[in-house]
């Protein structure tokens, strides 16, 4: 499936993603605080430190703006995990290095992951997909990272329980963004991940000695 393009009528590529930053950071602050149908493209305009004008220089619908919001924290996602995966790769120790980036990722990115999930029932349908899909092969980078384990032997796992697992830590890392109010009344980022790294291993570990789940 191809990727939702955003028109823009501006030429200078960096200049766009500049632009497109500035534009996604100041439409977060917007739909947290209005959402997303209640916020206008001058108000965004604003935030973003620009004119009306210069914003539909870069793009041509709202639509486009959380179109550009949830596919920014995708692609940040996406660089955070690869860079585990050149540390290691098929160890436990870059397994521990993905989970501890993608977490990181959600505490960043706290506000943009409420929003998105909030809001992307309002993007354009042709665009729902790509963005569904975005998620999965997020699923799918754990999944790599648990099939390179496997491969080189540091646990066993069948390919319905590498796939369970994946997503097992996709949502945890969900848990801390959606329920971070609560979680961090109890523990620090550093403190969350290394518990849930720690239940998981346990819970791999535990599996490939037969004593069960």
């Amino acid at each position: 499936m191809s990727k939702h393009t955003v028109q823009a009528s501006v030429k200078d590529e960096k200049l766009v993603a500049i632009r497109r930053e500035q534009m996604v950071k100041g439409a977060v602050q917007l739909f947290k605080q209005k959402g997303f149908h209640r916020t206008t493209t001058r108000e965004i305009a604003k935030a973003s430190g620009f004119s009306i004008g210069t914003l539909y220089e870069y793009i041509r619908t709202k639509d486009d703006v959380l179109y550009l919001v949830c596919d920014s924290i995708y692609e940040l996602v996406k660089e955070r995990l690869e860079e585990a995966l050149n540390i290691g790769q098929g160890s436990l120790e870059s397994l521990k290095l993905a989970i501890a980036n993608y977490f990181k990722v959600m505490d960043e990115l706290q506000d943009e992951v409420l929003i998105m999930y909030q809001e992307v029932r309002f993007l354009p349908k042709e665009s729902i997909p790509y963005v569904l899909r975005k998620e999965l092969e997020m699923v799918g980078m754990f999944e790599s990272f648990l099939q390179q384990c496997v491969d080189n032997g540091e646990f066993s796992l069948t390919q319905d329980e590498i796939a369970l697992v994946a997503h097992n830590i996709f949502v945890q890392g969900q848990m801390w963004g959606f329920r971070r109010w609560a979680m961090r009344k109890l523990y620090t980022l550093e403190q969350y991940t290394e518990l849930q790294t720690q239940y998981l291993l346990h819970g791999v570990h535990m599996k490939e000695k037969g004593a069960g789940v």
